[in-house]
């Protein structure tokens, strides 16, 4: 099979703990997780020297031991024998230590050293002597501990797991023993507390230790000398920590603490910096044009329905945006004429598409009513509280009942804070509004095939698509590309003018990417073809501009009136790459088995607004990636090679992207992947 990559591949995204230790330990790590030009040509304008990531790392570590105490002890030494026995127990104990930490910057791979102390104090749980009288137990332990490890950082980015051994030599082993008098004597003396040291104290302990950590960066990453603060949780099990030679007694502890560490970076040699910012070849001005600029594309779409409806922030209210018909009008509707039930207001991008999801509820009611022994739950989710959620829930029920006929015995409903697939995860920390507007919402649950995306199961499963045929405007494959390589270290922004062969001027911009496409009718109109003459225009941060230039020649092309494509969409979850999975069955049984001998396949992947820019690009392509393996490898099985494919990712490029971001629905249909199917041209 012929492949176009028009961009790099990219990646993004048990047991059950019986005591709280390990419960603290994976809380916080998911925390951490659901929580990463010397010279200026003639000019000689000066910049700023840059820096590598430092190689080694120095500092130290602070946090607290939380110990949990199980076994037993009672003779704690030969003067000492406590009437009853001791058995479990918890406390907090310090830990200080200085570190070492070596790690290239281009690897995943690290090791870690940490040396100091190690507090291990805790009390027992109180027990009851013989004489009715109360025992209290507090320890005071203390070690010097060194604690190799290997760090692991699994996606090259700040948050990094690790583990090793614990070498432990014992520095303090005091204790307290107190026992109260017997509250039925009232005229009982009271004992003095006995205090000493524990007897058989093990003098050195090999024990274990795993943990996560993240690095905030205090200091820019491209300074000379550069400091991070590292949050850490570790989870030190009882394998191996027995304090003493005698008895059962054993320590499990949970650290949580801090690290901060410096580092030096060595000064990057101006050969090898990634953008030298002024004279050629320093910035690459290049046009790529399709030799071939569709106006339109017969289309025919097989359109998922996303099984979700979408309520305003404290409002049960269906929201107006959705069709909502009256009981005389159900005799009319139908699947495939849609157009008829148009919203009230559409935002302007892709208004077939959006029309057809905004008659969900009428094509979930007529539905039900063809496939009556399908039964549905309505899972409402509102941060108000469950009872809005509910209310939220029994709106749309409401609506089924009323309006469609539906059978109320044939709807659950139940209310919720979140739903089971939120969007919002405990590490989420920006645009945390626009999550829970997308969190807000009805599910639709059905075990009914008959309502379903076909190979699909489950409660976030879409409803079964509808199929459109219509003019697609604009294709992707029309976009006219522009590269100007190294503009986002060289200039605060640039932009484009464009003169064609007439000495019409067209002006674009400002970008700060080093790429833009623009859709190839916007520069031609109605022209079946023009030459332009395309400048470049950066402007660096002294305030100054530097010129690129470069020729280009465009064609407008109509394609055959019997063309037609065929368009599938795959619908990811909020920061999600690998939810394709659960599509791989559907991608080879359904969509690679329309793909047309020596046909094209276009796949461009896309996301919502939500996020960083550069984290949403490489989401993007691993969507596209993702879909296009699955395809060429159930072709590949066919016993087929004869199709080409172009990959895009186009991340949340708010020009290219399909729909708009103004609703949660938006937002949730820009996250997916959109495969065009084309017949040999």
């Amino acid at each position: 099979m012929k492949t176009t990559n028009n961009f790099k591949t990219g990646s993004r995204h048990a047991w059950s703990p019986s005591f709280p230790a390990v419960k603290g330990f994976i809380l916080v790590s998911l925390l951490m997780t659901g929580l990463s030009v010397s010279l200026m040509a003639q000019d000689a304008i000066q910049l700023e020297p840059k820096f590598t990531q430092p190689t080694w790392w120095f500092g130290a570590a602070a946090g607290m031991n939380i110990n949990f105490y199980r076994g037993t002890t009672q003779e704690l030494n030969l003067d000492l024998t406590t009437p009853a026995p001791f058995h479990k127990g918890q406390g907090v104990g310090l830990y200080l230590a200085p570190l070492v930490e070596y790690r290239r910057p281009d690897s995943k791979w690290g090791v870690m050293l940490q040396a100091g102390y190690d507090g291990r104090d805790g009390k027992f749980e109180h027990v009851f002597t013989p004489c009715n009288c109360r025992g209290d137990l507090s320890t005071n332990l203390g070690y010097i501990t060194v604690e190799p490890s290997l760090r692991f950082a699994p996606f090259k980015s700040d948050f990094y797991i690790f583990g090793g051994p614990r070498l432990a030599f014992n520095i303090s082993k005091s204790f307290t023993y107190s026992q109260k008098t017997n509250p039925d004597v009232p005229e009982q003396v009271a004992n003095a507390d006995v205090t000493g040291d524990f007897s058989n104290i093990q003098p050195v302990i090999l024990s274990m230790q795993i943990g996560a950590g993240y690095d905030f960066h205090l200091t820019a990453e491209n300074k000379e000398h550069q400091t991070i603060l590292s949050p850490f949780v570790s989870f030190q099990p009882y394998f191996g920590q027995l304090p003493r030679t005698m008895e059962s007694w054993n320590v499990t502890t949970l650290r949580v603490g801090a690290a901060l560490k410096f580092g030096k970076g060595k000064l990057i040699p101006a050969a090898a910096k990634a953008a030298v910012i002024l004279g050629d070849p320093s910035v690459t001005f290049i046009i790529n044009s399709p030799s071939n600029i569709p106006v339109e594309r017969r289309v025919r779409e097989i359109f998922p329905i996303r099984n979700y409806i979408f309520f305003d922030i404290g409002s049960t209210v269906i929201p107006e945006r959705y069709v909502l018909l009256t009981k005389d009008q159900v005799k009319d509707f139908k699947e495939d004429q849609l157009e008829v039930f148009s919203p009230k207001k559409l935002s302007g991008r892709s208004d077939r598409e959006m029309a057809v999801y905004y008659n969900v509820l009428n094509i979930l009611g007529d539905r039900m009513g063809k496939n009556p022994a399908a039964a549905i739950r309505l899972t409402g989710a509102s941060m108000k509280g469950k009872p809005v959620g509910l209310a939220m829930a029994a709106s749309v029920k409401k609506y089924l009942v009323d309006v469609f006929g539906i059978n109320p015995s044939r709807i659950k409903t139940e209310g919720r804070i979140k739903p089971r697939l939120a969007a919002e995860q405990r590490k989420g920390m920006k645009e945390l509004d626009l999550l829970r507007e997308g969190d807000n919402r009805v599910t639709i649950w059905s075990a009914s095939p008959g309502m379903l995306m076909e190979f699909q199961s489950g409660p976030n499963t879409s409803l079964k698509p509808v199929e459109i045929v219509g003019l697609q405007q604009a294709p992707v494959d029309s976009y006219v590309t522009f590269y100007v390589d190294g503009a986002s270290n060289a200039f605060t922004s640039w932009n484009l003018e464009l003169k064609d062969d007439q000495g019409v001027v067209q002006h674009f911009g400002p970008y700060y990417r080093d790429k833009v496409s623009i859709p190839g009718k916007a520069m031609l109109g109605t022209r079946p073809s023009a030459d332009f003459h395309a400048t470049m225009i950066g402007l660096l941060p002294s305030g100054k501009t530097l010129q690129k230039e470069a020729n280009v020649h465009m064609v407008l092309w109509t394609p055959p009136a019997d063309e037609e494509g065929m368009r599938y969409s795959i619908i990811f979850e909020f920061n999600e790459s690998k939810a394709v999975d659960i599509y791989k069955t559907y991608l080879t049984n359904v969509v690679a088995a329309k793909i047309p001998k020596n046909g094209r396949v276009i796949i461009h992947g896309h996301t919502d607004t939500i996020g960083d820019e550069a984290t949403n690009m490489e989401l993007s392509i691993a969507r596209a990636n993702e879909v296009k393996s699955i395809l060429e490898s159930a072709l590949t099985k066919a016993g087929r090679t004869d199709v080409a494919f172009d990959v895009y990712g186009f991340g949340e490029d708010v020009l290219l992207a399909p729909y708009n971001n103004n609703y949660p629905e938006e937002r949730f249909y820009n996250r997916s992947v959109i495969i065009d199917i084309l017949p040999k041209k």
